[in-house]
């Protein structure tokens, strides 16, 4: 299996927002992330399994 990490930067892109929405985001831990050292990184597999359970809580909502 191919692990792809993406940077808070590509994570923005990917999500359409601002990169400083992802910084806060990690900082209150609403996001998925793993620290490594000095870097913030995801994966693409679970940004999208977050999104997926988001949009679930948005319907039950």
């Amino acid at each position: 299996m191919q692990c792809h990490t993406l940077s808070v930067k590509e994570v923005a892109r990917y999500l359409g927002v601002h990169t400083d929405t992802i910084y806060t985001m990690v900082k209150l831990k609403q996001i998925p992330h793993v620290k490594l050292r000095n870097r913030i990184l995801f994966t693409q597999e679970t940004i999208d399994e977050w999104m997926q359970g988001q949009a679930r809580e948005n319907i039950d909502n």
